[in-house]
């Protein structure tokens, strides 16, 4: 299991390295949940950047440890690649990285339908079914964010259950998921999950296309000011989240001030190269790279040639 980061006053590059997540060195997950066997879902990758997130595989990749107070994770598909219906407990917002989604709110899928392209942000609260699909021509990355250091495990639709019992695979009680075609059994004493009832499916949310509506945050709203609040009390998406999104646009040549905070910052690269300054050192940025900056540390964002990026914090 990968360590914990040091939480360092006065970190070196080689301790800051140990927080940054390069993409190029993501570590997928192509068995992650119940529904990745099932034909138009078999090819998608699942990653857990920070913490744990709702991975059903006990050998999922975890690549930092470290508790933030939410978790960071993300998606890769291929065009036509399904994330099946399910509901969460806590929190859970994407950023569109690369790729075309649409994502499908309902049981079946079919209460509202949302269309995100690169740079926008969608935060579907608890408590409602969701699936979503790349709708595009290339290969698509959502980096997602979920609340909570445990954001417990997800709710399937029904019909989930049914097709991965045709294609081999059980998700017990415990969460944990067996794949009897890799000649794994369910072990003695275990219990598998019992499928979602019609009583568990009637006591979530539905909502209609104008209120889904209200959980996007459109690319094309960005005023291109240093930092725009998209998740929390000074942004559109206001509701509890239990952690904060801004996104931050650094113009060329620019350099960008952020006051120590209390507890760790995620920044998560979109567009452009960013370089990370603090006292005496710094280290580069590329896109989709991910770093968590421990506490308290004062450091000025800076871009040679321009930078989107998406600012995380509790």
């Amino acid at each position: 299991m990968t360590m914990s980061p040091p939480r360092i006053d006065e970190p070196t590059p080689a301790d800051m390295e140990a927080r940054v997540v390069r993409y190029a060195d993501l570590r997928p997950c192509y068995n992650a949940f119940i529904d990745t066997r099932t034909p138009g879902s078999e090819a998608k990758e699942n990653f857990t950047i920070i913490g744990p997130g709702v991975s059903e595989n006990p050998d999922q990749h975890v690549h930092i440890t470290e508790p933030h107070g939410f978790n960071i994770g993300g998606a890769r598909q291929p065009p036509g690649c399904v994330n099946s219906q399910h509901s969460h407990n806590t929190a859970e917002v994407f950023v569109v990285h690369t790729g075309q989604w649409r994502f499908d709110l309902g049981e079946r899928g079919d209460d509202a339908s949302l269309f995100l392209a690169p740079g926008d942000v969608i935060s579907i609260p608890t408590g409602i079914f969701r699936g979503f699909t790349n709708v595009g021509e290339d290969t698509g990355f959502l980096f997602a964010v979920l609340g909570q250091d445990d954001p417990g495990r997800v709710l399937w639709a029904p019909d989930v259950f049914e097709m991965a019992r045709e294609h081999g695979l059980v998700l017990l009680e415990t969460g944990q998921l067996i794949d009897t075609v890799a000649g794994q059994s369910v072990p003695e004493g275990a219990r598998p999950m019992p499928a979602t009832t019609p009583e568990q499916v009637a006591a979530l949310k539905r909502v209609s296309a104008d209120e889904a509506g209200g959980f996007v945050w459109r690319n094309d709203e960005c005023p291109g000011t240093y930092a725009t609040a998209i998740i929390g009390e000074a942004g559109p998406l206001d509701w509890d989240h239990g952690f904060e999104v801004d996104r931050l646009d650094i113009k060329t040549g620019e350099a960008l001030e952020i006051t120590p905070a209390g507890a760790a910052e995620v920044v998560f690269v979109h567009r452009g190269r960013l370089d990370v300054h603090w006292p005496g050192a710094s280290i580069a940025l590329n896109e989709g790279d991910t770093i968590s900056v421990p506490p308290g540390l004062a450091r000025t964002f800076v871009s040679d040639d321009g930078c989107v990026a998406y600012l995380v914090r509790r």
